[in-house]
Protein backbone atom coordinates (compact mmCIF):
# COMPACT_ATOMS: atom_id res chain seq x y z
CA UNK A 1 0.00 0.00 0.00
CA UNK A 2 1.14 3.31 -0.97
CA UNK A 3 1.94 5.30 2.44
CA UNK A 4 2.15 8.78 0.85
CA UNK A 5 -1.20 8.80 -0.30
CA UNK A 6 -2.72 12.24 0.60
CA UNK A 7 -4.83 11.50 3.71
CA UNK A 8 -6.00 15.59 3.73
CA UNK A 9 -9.32 15.32 1.70
CA UNK A 10 -9.98 12.06 3.21
CA UNK A 11 -12.47 11.34 6.15
CA UNK A 12 -10.90 8.75 8.18
CA UNK A 13 -12.93 5.77 9.49
CA UNK A 14 -11.58 6.66 13.36
CA UNK A 15 -10.85 10.19 14.64
CA UNK A 16 -9.63 11.53 17.97
CA UNK A 17 -10.20 15.29 18.57
CA UNK A 18 -8.18 16.86 21.52
CA UNK A 19 -8.54 13.79 24.14
CA UNK A 20 -7.58 14.44 27.69
CA UNK A 21 -8.05 12.26 30.44
CA UNK A 22 -6.47 12.44 33.76
CA UNK A 23 -6.70 10.04 37.11
CA UNK A 24 -6.36 12.64 39.89
CA UNK A 25 -3.46 14.42 39.58
CA UNK A 26 -1.86 11.74 36.59
CA UNK A 27 -2.51 13.45 33.13
CA UNK A 28 -3.06 9.95 30.83
CA UNK A 29 -3.75 12.05 27.86
CA UNK A 30 -3.08 15.13 27.24
CA UNK A 31 -5.20 16.74 23.99
CA UNK A 32 -4.34 13.55 21.59
CA UNK A 33 -5.71 13.91 18.18
CA UNK A 34 -5.69 10.60 15.73
CA UNK A 35 -7.14 9.37 12.74
CA UNK A 36 -7.59 5.90 11.20
CA UNK A 37 -8.09 5.80 8.08
CA UNK A 38 -10.04 2.98 5.54
CA UNK A 39 -7.24 0.54 4.53
CA UNK A 40 -4.23 1.25 6.50
CA UNK A 41 -2.22 -0.27 9.42
CA UNK A 42 -1.87 2.79 12.55
CA UNK A 43 1.03 1.64 14.55
CA UNK A 44 0.60 3.27 18.04
CA UNK A 45 4.22 3.32 19.71
CA UNK A 46 5.18 4.74 22.87
CA UNK A 47 7.34 3.90 26.66
CA UNK A 48 5.50 3.02 29.39
CA UNK A 49 3.60 5.72 30.68
CA UNK A 50 2.98 7.71 27.75
CA UNK A 51 -0.57 6.90 27.40
CA UNK A 52 -1.17 4.23 24.76
CA UNK A 53 -3.50 2.24 26.82
CA UNK A 54 -5.37 4.70 28.29
CA UNK A 55 -6.03 6.26 24.58
CA UNK A 56 -6.85 2.39 23.26
CA UNK A 57 -9.35 2.52 26.23
CA UNK A 58 -10.74 5.95 25.30
CA UNK A 59 -10.77 4.93 21.76
CA UNK A 60 -13.23 1.12 22.50
CA UNK A 61 -15.33 2.62 25.04
CA UNK A 62 -13.17 0.81 28.10
CA UNK A 63 -12.25 4.54 29.36
CA UNK A 64 -14.87 8.02 28.87
CA UNK A 65 -12.41 10.41 28.06
CA UNK A 66 -12.48 13.84 30.57
CA UNK A 67 -12.58 15.86 27.34
CA UNK A 68 -12.33 15.93 23.70
CA UNK A 69 -14.87 14.03 20.82
CA UNK A 70 -14.43 10.81 18.81
CA UNK A 71 -15.48 10.59 15.27
CA UNK A 72 -17.13 7.46 13.16
CA UNK A 73 -16.74 7.81 9.83
CA UNK A 74 -16.85 11.54 10.09
CA UNK A 75 -19.76 11.84 12.98
CA UNK A 76 -19.92 12.63 16.33
CA UNK A 77 -19.95 9.39 18.69
CA UNK A 78 -19.52 8.73 22.76
CA UNK A 79 -18.85 5.36 23.79
CA UNK A 80 -19.87 4.87 27.32
CA UNK A 81 -18.70 0.88 27.91
CA UNK A 82 -17.13 -1.35 25.04
CA UNK A 83 -20.55 -2.94 24.04
CA UNK A 84 -21.35 0.84 22.56
CA UNK A 85 -18.06 0.61 20.41
CA UNK A 86 -18.59 -3.23 19.75
CA UNK A 87 -22.09 -2.21 18.39
CA UNK A 88 -20.52 0.76 16.23
CA UNK A 89 -17.86 -1.98 14.76
CA UNK A 90 -15.34 -1.39 16.32
CA UNK A 91 -13.62 -4.60 18.05
CA UNK A 92 -10.64 -4.54 20.28
CA UNK A 93 -7.77 -8.14 21.12
CA UNK A 94 -6.41 -7.41 24.46
CA UNK A 95 -3.09 -9.18 25.25
CA UNK A 96 -4.92 -11.43 27.90
CA UNK A 97 -6.70 -12.42 24.37
CA UNK A 98 -10.03 -13.10 26.20
CA UNK A 99 -10.90 -16.65 25.36
CA UNK A 100 -12.13 -20.08 27.14
CA UNK A 101 -9.75 -22.41 27.37
CA UNK A 102 -12.31 -25.17 27.73
CA UNK A 103 -14.39 -24.20 24.49
CA UNK A 104 -13.70 -25.22 20.57
CA UNK A 105 -12.49 -22.35 18.30
CA UNK A 106 -15.85 -21.60 16.60
CA UNK A 107 -17.72 -21.82 19.82
CA UNK A 108 -14.68 -18.86 20.75
CA UNK A 109 -15.29 -16.86 17.95
CA UNK A 110 -19.25 -16.55 18.65
CA UNK A 111 -18.36 -16.47 22.37
CA UNK A 112 -21.01 -13.15 23.38
CA UNK A 113 -22.40 -13.80 20.03
CA UNK A 114 -23.94 -17.58 20.28
CA UNK A 115 -26.33 -18.32 17.20
CA UNK A 116 -29.33 -19.65 17.86
CA UNK A 117 -31.23 -22.38 16.38
CA UNK A 118 -34.23 -21.49 14.16
CA UNK A 119 -37.84 -21.21 15.74
CA UNK A 120 -38.79 -21.94 19.39
CA UNK A 121 -35.28 -24.31 19.90
CA UNK A 122 -33.55 -20.65 19.59
CA UNK A 123 -36.16 -18.15 20.84
CA UNK A 124 -37.51 -20.03 23.70
CA UNK A 125 -35.00 -23.24 24.50
CA UNK A 126 -32.31 -20.83 23.60
CA UNK A 127 -30.76 -23.68 21.94
CA UNK A 128 -26.96 -22.52 20.15
CA UNK A 129 -26.63 -23.49 16.39
CA UNK A 130 -23.73 -24.99 16.55
CA UNK A 131 -23.57 -26.73 12.96
CA UNK A 132 -23.58 -22.97 11.77
CA UNK A 133 -21.60 -21.75 13.92
CA UNK A 134 -18.70 -23.78 13.04
CA UNK A 135 -19.59 -23.52 9.14
CA UNK A 136 -18.90 -19.44 9.11
CA UNK A 137 -15.87 -20.11 11.96
CA UNK A 138 -14.31 -22.26 9.02
CA UNK A 139 -15.31 -19.66 6.57
CA UNK A 140 -14.22 -16.86 8.06
CA UNK A 141 -10.76 -18.62 8.94
CA UNK A 142 -10.32 -19.53 5.23
CA UNK A 143 -10.52 -15.68 3.72
CA UNK A 144 -8.11 -14.97 6.41
CA UNK A 145 -5.54 -17.70 5.15
CA UNK A 146 -5.74 -19.09 8.29
CA UNK A 147 -4.29 -22.76 7.29
CA UNK A 148 -3.20 -24.27 11.10
CA UNK A 149 -6.70 -23.99 12.32
CA UNK A 150 -8.89 -26.13 9.73
CA UNK A 151 -10.54 -27.91 12.61
CA UNK A 152 -12.78 -25.35 14.69
CA UNK A 153 -13.75 -28.58 16.94
CA UNK A 154 -10.47 -28.33 19.19
CA UNK A 155 -10.64 -26.74 22.42
CA UNK A 156 -8.81 -23.57 22.58
CA UNK A 157 -6.73 -25.08 25.58
CA UNK A 158 -5.26 -27.44 22.64
CA UNK A 159 -3.88 -24.82 21.06
CA UNK A 160 -0.44 -22.57 20.56
CA UNK A 161 0.00 -19.44 21.81
CA UNK A 162 0.15 -18.00 17.59
CA UNK A 163 -3.53 -20.38 17.24
CA UNK A 164 -4.86 -18.79 19.84
CA UNK A 165 -4.03 -15.45 18.97
CA UNK A 166 -5.24 -16.18 15.64
CA UNK A 167 -8.67 -17.17 16.83
CA UNK A 168 -9.26 -13.96 18.57
CA UNK A 169 -8.06 -11.71 15.53
CA UNK A 170 -10.38 -14.03 13.20
CA UNK A 171 -12.87 -13.06 15.72
CA UNK A 172 -12.33 -9.54 15.88
CA UNK A 173 -12.46 -9.23 11.67
CA UNK A 174 -15.46 -11.51 11.47
CA UNK A 175 -17.42 -8.90 13.85
CA UNK A 176 -15.25 -5.75 13.34
CA UNK A 177 -16.91 -3.98 10.54
CA UNK A 178 -15.12 -0.62 11.12
CA UNK A 179 -12.04 -1.09 13.07
CA UNK A 180 -9.86 -3.43 14.27
CA UNK A 181 -7.76 -2.79 17.45
CA UNK A 182 -5.25 -5.62 18.50
CA UNK A 183 -2.77 -4.81 21.54
CA UNK A 184 0.66 -6.50 21.39
CA UNK A 185 -0.15 -9.48 19.36
CA UNK A 186 3.04 -10.91 18.77
CA UNK A 187 4.80 -10.06 22.35
CA UNK A 188 4.47 -13.48 24.12
CA UNK A 189 4.79 -15.47 20.39
CA UNK A 190 8.20 -16.92 18.97
CA UNK A 191 9.48 -16.03 15.22
CA UNK A 192 7.43 -18.34 13.16
CA UNK A 193 4.43 -17.49 15.01
CA UNK A 194 4.79 -13.73 15.17
CA UNK A 195 5.21 -13.44 11.48
CA UNK A 196 2.13 -15.47 10.88
CA UNK A 197 -0.05 -12.98 12.86
CA UNK A 198 1.81 -10.04 11.11
CA UNK A 199 0.65 -11.61 7.32
CA UNK A 200 -2.88 -11.86 9.31
CA UNK A 201 -2.75 -8.14 10.01
CA UNK A 202 -1.84 -7.68 6.01
CA UNK A 203 -4.37 -9.54 5.06
CA UNK A 204 -7.05 -7.58 7.14
CA UNK A 205 -5.81 -4.60 5.82
CA UNK A 206 -5.91 -5.65 2.38
CA UNK A 207 -9.81 -6.51 3.06
CA UNK A 208 -10.01 -2.72 3.62
CA UNK A 209 -10.57 -3.18 7.40
CA UNK A 210 -8.21 -0.35 8.84
CA UNK A 211 -6.51 -1.64 11.91
CA UNK A 212 -4.55 0.34 15.11
CA UNK A 213 -1.33 -1.91 16.21
CA UNK A 214 -0.17 -1.20 19.82
CA UNK A 215 3.43 -2.55 19.60
CA UNK A 216 6.66 -2.41 22.03
CA UNK A 217 8.57 -4.42 18.98
CA UNK A 218 9.92 -1.81 16.17
CA UNK A 219 10.48 -4.53 13.67
CA UNK A 220 6.78 -5.61 13.61
CA UNK A 221 5.46 -2.22 13.61
CA UNK A 222 7.72 -1.30 10.62
CA UNK A 223 6.68 -4.13 8.95
CA UNK A 224 3.42 -3.32 8.76
CA UNK A 225 2.77 -0.11 9.75
CA UNK A 226 1.63 2.18 7.10
CA UNK A 227 1.63 4.86 9.74
CA UNK A 228 2.98 5.38 13.13
CA UNK A 229 1.40 7.50 15.67
CA UNK A 230 3.85 8.34 18.37
CA UNK A 231 3.09 8.67 21.89
CA UNK A 232 4.99 10.90 24.44
CA UNK A 233 4.03 12.29 28.04
CA UNK A 234 0.64 12.06 27.48
CA UNK A 235 0.58 13.64 24.19
CA UNK A 236 0.90 12.79 19.98
CA UNK A 237 4.48 13.45 19.31
CA UNK A 238 4.57 13.01 16.09
CA UNK A 239 2.85 10.65 13.19
CA UNK A 240 6.10 9.06 10.54
CA UNK A 241 5.74 6.48 8.47
CA UNK A 242 8.40 3.72 7.85
CA UNK A 243 9.55 5.56 4.28
CA UNK A 244 10.07 9.02 6.48
CA UNK A 245 11.87 7.85 9.68
CA UNK A 246 13.71 4.93 10.70
CA UNK A 247 13.67 2.60 13.71
CA UNK A 248 16.03 4.95 15.56
CA UNK A 249 14.39 8.24 14.39
CA UNK A 250 10.95 6.44 15.93
CA UNK A 251 12.93 5.69 19.12
CA UNK A 252 14.33 8.87 19.61
CA UNK A 253 10.97 10.71 18.96
CA UNK A 254 9.71 8.32 21.84
CA UNK A 255 12.28 9.23 23.98
CA UNK A 256 11.98 12.77 23.54
CA UNK A 257 15.94 13.01 22.14
CA UNK A 258 14.29 13.95 18.26
CA UNK A 259 11.73 16.30 17.40
CA UNK A 260 9.02 14.73 15.40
Amino acid sequence: MNTTIATATRTPVLAARRLVKTYGHVIGLDGVDLELYAGEVLAIIGDNGAGKTTLIKCLTGAEIPDEGELELDGKPVRFRRPQDAREAGIETVYQSLAVSPALDVAANMFLGREVRRSGALGSVLRMVDTKQMRARARAELTELGITTLQDVTVPIENLSGGQRQAVAVARAAAFGSKVVVLDEPTAALGVRESNQVLDLIKRLRDRGVPVILISHNMPHVFEVADRIHVQRLGKRAATITPQSHSMTDAVAIMTGAMKG
